[in-house]
């Protein structure tokens, strides 16, 4: 059974060095036969070239030279950490793809140890990756055989919390604090800095922060986490565990690949797929498996690219930020993923991003931006079971989301469900909304000041895929007129069509359906008005053929109205709403209430043909067929 540590403070810790050096150093660490010499009297250990040294117990030392060609190892089950002056630092993946560590050649001085301290494996996608950590807690509280804890540098570290503390890595895929087993945990003002790449994000190797398994409780306060490196994340929720953020930053920045990297899935996925439209290699935070909960509260989260929110390969998820900054500091990337079964809400938020406010990447996610009234998060603290107190809960101030993105919005490439409400702005500067040939059901209420700014001016596209697939896909454009499918109805709305119900808004842009098979866009508009293009379409990227390259063209189309084939449009105007025609519409339905109507600009008039004979746009009148809307 692991030992288990009642908890350290700076001095303490510094005894206990101090008699690990005079019980192990010279007799602790054994030289294979033949090969390197036990440390000296001073305190030293030099490996030649050829020579292995293994060292089986946590040693102190004041100097070790590693030749190129030496190694230094651990005894099997076990990891090997080294940390000069508190940093942890040489550690290096074997290969490219590897997940064991060794220490790189070189020569160390100052206040050395190397921690003998057992593997904590995790497994994902059939691959196991031998975790090391400067902090393990269990159920029982700190579990010392698996802990590197010269790696923790001041404050004070007990069984049930880590407070003042700070932790530094210069190597490759070293965590700072592990919590897993069902144990409840907190971490508060906490420094943590990473610069070298990880392994694998869903793992957490290489991660600042873990909390994983059913039962685990998490709560991070007054934390800051920098990292640079390839997949080496901030903060990893994952199996069921239960993590509060409160008051803390998490910034990660990109590494530098290794040069012979082959991009892989699953395990081996070290960048996002460029099917995705962006480019990058760390995620700031990841929420993973079943049943996992993971909330920020007034807190700052950033990627370079890539992703700052992330959830993936979940089921039963939520994922919740209150009042929190959520940013792409480069020019791509995403704010929020929502991947799976997964509730994720975004209130009283400010997004700052690249590429996408969200991704909804699977089935059954359900997103919410809105704002963070103190019922709601009084709410939230119930049924998330954060346990803010009633001062903090007043601390929170109310506030709108705020979207900013220097492209699209929210991007579908798996079915979800968004809903917008309060006095969300979402800006963008292409596309609000973009749909990729699957399921978007979108509800925006307007009655307390929601808006929606396109800065190119559509508001909904729906389109084919443009995914090619696979990493080493090429997306062709199609060129040839869709066939008419004729079991597909599409003046009837199916559960399988896209939806978007607008109420109490004012919207302006333009609306498009460019599916070539069949899928219907559904518009609902109640007590609001839009001015625009509501229409059928062609739909052409700028360039015909898109490899990894040109990952950027992705999403990036512009339409041409055309007659409904198989992607129909139906419109319904109730409650007085109004929409004023731009330009040629073609749809196949047309329902209008007894107040609503459909108009031109000012100075212009709307006439309509239903299956090419002329048809007067009528109050209360019902219309379904070939609808041609023309503006002169």
């Amino acid at each position: 059974m692991a030992a288990r540590s009642k908890g350290y403070e700076p001095s303490m810790r510094d005894r206990v060095r101090a008699l690990v050096a005079l019980a192990t150093v010279g007799a602790g660490s054994a030289a294979l036969p033949g090969t390197a010499r036990a440390a000296d009297a001073g305190g030293a250990i030099t490996v030649g070239a050829g020579e292995t040294y293994v060292v089986d117990a946590t040693t102190a030392l004041a100097s070790l030279t590693l030749a190129e060609g030496g190694t230094l190892a651990a005894p099997d089950g076990y990891g090997l950490t080294l940390t000069v002056d508190g940093v942890e630092t040489g550690s290096v993946l074997t290969a490219t793809l590897a997940t064991d560590t060794t220490i790189a050649p070189g020569t160390y001085t100052g206040d050395l140890v190397l921690t003998v301290a057992e593997q904590n494996p995790a497994t994902f996608a059939g691959v196991t990756f031998p975790l090391r950590q400067a902090l393990y807690v269990g159920a029982d509280g700190i579990v010392a055989a698996r802990s590197v804890t010269s790696a923790l540098v001041g404050g004070t570290v007990t069984d049930a919390a880590a407070d003042g503390v700070s932790v530094t890595s210069t190597g490759e895929a070293f965590d700072g604090c592990y919590v897993a087993e069902g144990a409840s945990y907190a971490i508060t003002d906490t420094a943590i800095g990473f610069t070298g790449n990880g392994r694998c994000d869903f793992v957490g190797d290489g991660a600042a922060v873990v909390g994983t398994g059913s039962g685990t409780r998490l709560v991070l306060d007054g934390v800051t986490v920098t990292n640079k490196g390839v997949v080496r994340s901030g903060l990893v929720a994952e199996d069921g565990a239960d993590v509060v953020v409160k008051n803390s930053a998490i910034q990660c920045l990109n590494g530098t690949l290794p040069a012979d990297y082959v991009f892989g899935g699953g395990a081996n996925m070290l960048v996002v797929p460029w099917r995705l439209g962006i480019s990058g290699n760390v995620r700031a935070t990841n929420v993973i498996g079943t049943g996992t909960r993971a909330t920020y509260l007034n807190s700052t989260i950033a990627s370079e690219t890539w992703g700052a929110f992330s959830t993936d390969s979940v089921s039963g998820a939520q994922a919740t930020a209150v009042n929190c900054a959520i940013s792409n500091l480069g020019d791509e990337g995403y704010g929020t993923f929502a991947d799976g079964d997964v509730t994720e809400r975004i209130l009283g938020c400010t997004l700052d991003v690249g590429t996408y406010a969200t991704v909804v990447g699977a089935s059954n996610s359900t997103l919410y931006y809105g704002d963070s009234t103190r019922a709601d998060v009084a709410q939230l603290n119930t049924d998330l079971e954060l346990g803010l107190t009633e001062a903090e809960l007043a601390a929170l101030p109310e506030q709108s989301t705020t979207v900013t993105s220097r492209q699209f919005g929210v991007m579908w490439h798996g079915a979800g469900t968004l809903h917008i409400s309060g006095g969300t702005l979402l800006t963008t500067a292409a596309t609000t909304f973009l749909d990729k040939a699957v399921r978007a059901t979108i509800t925006v209420d307007g009655s307390q000041g929601a808006a929606l700014t396109p800065g190119n001016g559509v508001v909904l596209q729906v389109m084919e895929t443009d995914n090619p697939g696979s990493n080493d896909g090429v997306y062709t454009e199609p060129t040839d007129d869709p066939e008419k499918d004729g079991t597909w109805d599409v003046s009837t709305a199916h559960d399988t069509d896209t939806t978007a119900a607008f109420t109490a808004i004012a919207l302006t842009g333009d609306f498009y359906n460019a599916m070539r098979t069949g899928r219907n866009m559904v518009l609902g508009f109640d007590a609001s008005a839009v001015t625009g293009v509501l229409s059928a379409s062609v739909s052409r990227h700028a360039i015909d053929t898109i490899t990894a390259a040109e990952y950027a063209q992705l999403g990036h189309v512009t339409n041409t109205a055309r007659p409904v084939v198989n992607n129909g449009v139906l419109v319904t105007l109730t409650a007085g709403s109004a929409w004023t025609v731009t330009g040629t519409s073609y749809l196949s339905r047309l329902t209008l209430s007894a107040d609503s109507a459909v108009t031109a600009p000012a100075g212009s008039t709307v006439s309509m043909t239903v299956d090419g004979e002329p048809a007067a746009i009528e109050p209360g009148g019902d219309y379904s067929g070939a609808i041609t809307l023309t503006v002169t």
